[in-house]
């Protein structure tokens, strides 16, 4: 099975979130990582509890629109003593979505609070895809400094802005936009949005 990770951390836009683990295709593993703040966000945004509810059982109350059934596993932010906490631990990347301005200055600094921190960090240092998708605007001077050092350190900084050229209809493919960006950078087949040059739906 493979096997990614994903980080959720605390910005608007928990909808990135949701609508990448509905696309994951039913043979990967997620082992994924939601921090405190996140948690309520999640509740507020979009009324998922994650210590409560599986992703399949809010999936299905939440959207008519199928999820692909990719297995999940919530890791605590506070346990340190988690797999995904070990360089030993194999992915195949791991994605922050969405990614606070918060996290974004942990994972430049290589500052590791929590589990969430801890996990970007190993893929940094093991130099496994860590992508960023931060959901910040505007941004001032620190901002991008940090977006510098991340990417210098390694990371995919992917900011939550999405293209129209594939003529979207709703916010759904806004976001699906950059699902599809992230799945791109993680070398997971998709069929998302079409690609520059070809048909619209």
């Amino acid at each position: 099975m493979k096997r990614i990770v994903v980080g959720i951390s605390g910005a608007s836009g928990m909808l990135y979130a949701a609508r990448f683990l509905r696309a994951v295709p039913a043979d990967y593993q997620v082992r994924l990582i939601v921090s405190p703040v996140a948690e309520k966000i999640l509740k507020t945004e979009i009324g998922w509890q994650v210590k409560k509810q599986s992703f399949g059982e809010f999936w299905a109350q939440f959207s008519s629109e199928p999820f692909n059934g990719c297995q999940i596993e919530l890791h605590p932010a506070e346990n340190h003593f988690a797999p995904v906490a070990s360089g030993s631990f194999l992915t195949q990347g791991m994605v922050i979505i969405p990614c606070s301005a918060k996290t974004l200055s942990a994972v430049a600094n290589g500052y590791t609070a929590n589990l969430l921190e801890r996990t970007a960090d190993v893929h940094l240092k093991e130099r496994r895809p860590l992508l960023l998708v931060l959901r910040e605007t505007p941004y001032h001077l620190t901002h991008i400094e940090n977006m510098k050092k991340a990417t210098m350190a390694g990371a995919t900084v992917l900011p939550a802005s999405p293209g129209f050229y594939h003529h979207p209809q709703k916010i759904e493919d806004l976001v699906d936009f950059i699902v599809a960006r992230t799945f791109d950078h993680l070398n997971i087949d998709h069929q998302l949005t079409p690609r520059w040059g070809e048909k619209h739906a």
